[in-house]
């Protein structure tokens, strides 16, 4: 949020332009500005981390070094995990995700598509699964079809 407020400040960056993306991590800080802030216009989470219990189940070292054991410390996990967040999605989010990620299980984003859906947020995103790629894709075919996604979302909602 202060690298937007710089940026805004500093170099002239249009503040209801401004759009993110990441990637793994950066997917969940992406999902985490999409619904906690109106900053940003638009996100796009790729490979995203939306409930810390589902990585601590694949992760378990890494989770627990920051937030703990989820049944010792549900409050960490609840208020860490963009899913926590998704009634606050008013802006455009575009979710990808590779299918057999081993890393990052696309339960993840097929959990959270579920819960946006119940909320009744189709409007506000969009998903591509990619059922034969892992975390980190393989085939240079779905890297160039999540980059056009990528910058067709960004096209249709940053400019004008």
């Amino acid at each position: 949020l202060d690298a937007i407020d710089y940026s805004v400040k500093n170099y002239s960056v249009n503040p209801k332009k401004v759009g993110v993306y990441g990637g793994s991590y950066g997917g969940f800080m992406a999902e985490m500005l999409a619904f906690r802030t109106d900053k940003i216009t638009c996100a796009a989470a790729l490979r995203p981390v939306a409930d810390w219990k589902n990585y601590y189940a694949s992760s378990n070292i890494y989770t627990t070094e920051r937030l703990g054991f989820p049944d010792k410390n549900p409050e960490a996990y609840k208020r860490s995990s963009p899913i926590a967040y998704a009634e606050g999605l008013n802006k455009p989010l575009l979710i990808l995700h590779g299918l057999v990620d081993d890393n990052v299980h696309a339960q993840d984003s097929i959990q959270l598509i579920e819960k946006l859906m119940r909320l009744e947020k189709t409007k506000y995103f969009d998903a591509m699964l990619y059922p034969a790629e892992n975390h980190g894709f393989a085939r240079p075919t779905s890297w160039a079809d999540e980059y056009e996604r990528i910058l067709d979302f960004f096209e249709k909602n940053l400019r004008n």
